[in-house]
């Protein structure tokens, strides 16, 4: 175990600097009120995850974290090793850093403060337990926890911690991670609902015996109690946007955004969830109903063709939580044939190898060994070269020892597979450059021929100055057919004249009908009031048969000049609806106008294709 001087001493100089900043956070935290939610997985999740955009975490993915823990040297030291506060802090300021790099130029972040915020709070959560260390695997777990990106690459990253080379899982490595990972929720207070306790590594797979990769991923579709939160805090991070167009029914707000918890009980009552975290009900719902979570909104015709493929069988098979992976571990290339271009001159760094990694020492000797041997030939080629003799004796037995030696140094290798190995590449390589050089010429020739078809293309469409104006027939004709347009669009603006003015007197009819109409009403109402006394029956007999009359037969004189349609509207007697003739007339004369003008226009395309076709005759 590689142990870190001094890091007692820098803990206790990061916290005299730190402190008031880790306050600051906690009291952030506290300002938001999260301890209000009567549920604590979803307070605790809350709670992480305001922790996780307050120090801009959402941002990194687990595959950055991966990326820098290995630019500090953090990935060949033992999980168990203790590290200083200032090589932490270093760590995620190149987080950070290189997130910055990353962010367009409208994003930007304040580094320095949320390096010193997540460096405190890791910290915080240190010294949440007693007799704590910040060790490898403290770093590692918090900031996989806390960082943004897939669930699934996240447990992926840390079953590669605590599995060993056959690629099954070590309950006591899982039982160091859930002791620190479990540190998150202690330093945010919520403890003694998923605080660390013995034989919680057990518990989580209680009847495997050999645990592998996709067992320790079903994690993610049933979650242990210590670590429930975890997906919920992905989930809520997945839902933030997602909006419901429906209102809250204790709130009355109009749309939801987030989760959305609807009554399975109570037929139309749905909470947000800010109401349903902090247990706020009203009317006759209960909180003993059973509330569904939803984290989308589907339309009623969406859910309906749902049901109807789940019923005629249509619906497609569930996928599953995560992809299968193999069970074996993957191999690690063989680096052997590579020669390093600079030896490793650091001594540090060369015993970090050395204590990290000791199966490789076979292959740092073999590279070293194939170094000198390059080493020697190039010192022996540019004394060949700076020497005008060459023919010596003792210079050729030189040229024959070192050949030989190269021989055999080639023959060993021969049999342990490097150099057909790197013959086969230095193949592949030519095969992908001549293959590269086919698709680039080709390239090139697919240019040439589409500048070809462009100028082609333009050269046709290019209109000549000389084209047209060699045959004066074609004038002749086109003149000719201008001037039928303009003597149809003439006559097509005095036939509509003509339907104005027809309009006109049909809308006069209307007013001498509607006049002629009232003035009878108003003489039947003067004649009963002037005959107070009850008629006879027999005047009340003709009056009664006069006064069909008068409707029956409208007097003729206002109908004169109209035409023979018009007419028998009228003649049809009160019961018939006038205006409705009067447009129905109106109509016939537009339809009359509209068909006149089609076949004007169809005699005139026939007279231009005739022109056309002779003219095509008279060239030929």
């Amino acid at each position: 175990m590689v142990m870190e001087e001094g890091s007692q001493r820098d803990r206790e100089r990061g916290d005299l600097d730190t402190t008031e900043g880790g306050r600051q956070i906690l009291v952030e935290l506290g300002e938001q009120n999260l301890d209000a939610i009567c549920l604590s997985t979803y307070r605790t999740a809350c709670k992480l995850r305001f922790i996780q955009k307050r120090c801009n975490l959402h941002l990194i993915d687990i595959y950055n974290v991966i990326e820098a823990v290995r630019d500090a040297g953090l990935n060949a030291v033992e999980l168990n090793a203790i590290i200083s506060v200032t090589r932490l802090e270093n760590l995620v300021s190149s987080l950070y850093n290189q997130l910055s790099k990353r962010l367009p130029t409208t994003h930007t972040i304040s580094q320095r403060e949320s390096t010193v915020l997540l460096v405190q709070f890791i910290l915080a959560a240190i010294e949440s337990e007693a007799d704590s260390r910040l060790t490898v695997l403290s770093v590692k777990a918090m900031l996989a926890m806390l960082c943004g990106g897939k669930l699934v690459d996240k447990l992926r990253y840390v079953f590669s911690q605590v599995s060993d080379s056959c690629g099954v899982l070590v309950l006591s490595k899982f039982d160091n991670f859930l002791r620190e990972a479990l540190k998150l929720p202690t330093a945010v207070h919520e403890g003694p609902s998923f605080g660390y306790t013995h034989n919680l590594a057990r518990s989580c797979f209680p009847q495997q015996k050999r645990v592998m990769l996709n067992m320790f991923l079903d994690v993610v579709a049933d979650p242990p109690p210590c670590l429930v939160w975890l997906p919920l805090m992905h989930r809520m991070a997945n839902v933030e946007l997602v909006y419901h167009p429906v209102s809250c029914s204790y709130c009355r707000s109009n749309g939801m955004t987030g989760f959305r918890y609807r009554c399975v009980r109570c037929r139309g009552y749905q909470l947000c969830q800010n109401c349903f975290w902090r247990g706020n009900i009203n009317g006759s719902h209960s909180s003993k109903h059973q509330m569904k979570e939803h984290s989308s909104w589907r339309s009623p015709a969406t859910k309906l063709g749902r049901a109807l493929s789940r019923t005629l069988g249509c619906a497609s098979s569930r996928d599953p939580s995560h992809p299968i992976y193999p069970e074996e571990p993957e191999r690690t290339l063989n680096l052997a044939n590579i020669v390093p271009s600079q030896p490793i001159g650091n001594t540090s760094e060369t015993m970090l190898l050395s204590s990290s990694a000791p199966e490789s020492s076979k292959s740092l000797v073999a590279a070293q060994r194939m170094n000198e041997e390059h080493a020697l030939i190039a010192a022996y080629v540019n004394r060949l070269q700076s020497s005008p003799c060459i023919d010596s004796p003792s210079r050729q037995d030189e040229e024959h020892q070192l050949i030989a030696r190269y021989t055999s140094r080639l023959a060993d290798t021969d049999s342990s597979g490097v150099i057909p190995t790197r013959s086969i590449n230095f193949d592949v390589n030519k095969q992908k450059r001549e293959l590269i050089a086919q698709l680039e010429c080709k390239n090139r020739e697919i240019l040439a021929e589409i500048k070809r078809l462009r100028a082609e293309h333009e050269a046709v469409c290019q209109p000549s100055p000389d084209r047209g104006s060699t045959n004066p027939t074609l004038l002749a004709e086109l003149r000719l057919l201008r001037q039928r347009k303009d003597e149809l669009e003439q006559r097509m603006s005095s036939l509509q004249e003509s339907r104005r003015e027809l309009m006109v007197q049909l809308e006069g009819l209307m007013k001498l009908l509607k006049d002629e109409e009232q003035r009878q009403a108003a003489q039947a109402v003067g004649s009963s009031h002037a005959s107070p006394s009850r008629p006879s029956p027999a005047t009340v007999r003709s009056v009664s048969t006069a006064s069909p009359q008068i409707h029956m037969y409208p007097p003729q004189d206002s109908l004169a000049g109209v035409g023979g349609d018009v007419q028998e509207a009228f003649a049809q007697g009160p019961r018939r609806n006038l205006r409705n003739d009067l447009l129905v007339a109106a109509d016939s004369i537009t339809n009359t106008v509209s068909s006149l003008v089609k076949e004007l226009h169809s005699d005139d395309s026939r007279e231009e294709e005739e022109r056309l076709l002779n003219g095509k005759d008279r060239a030929g």
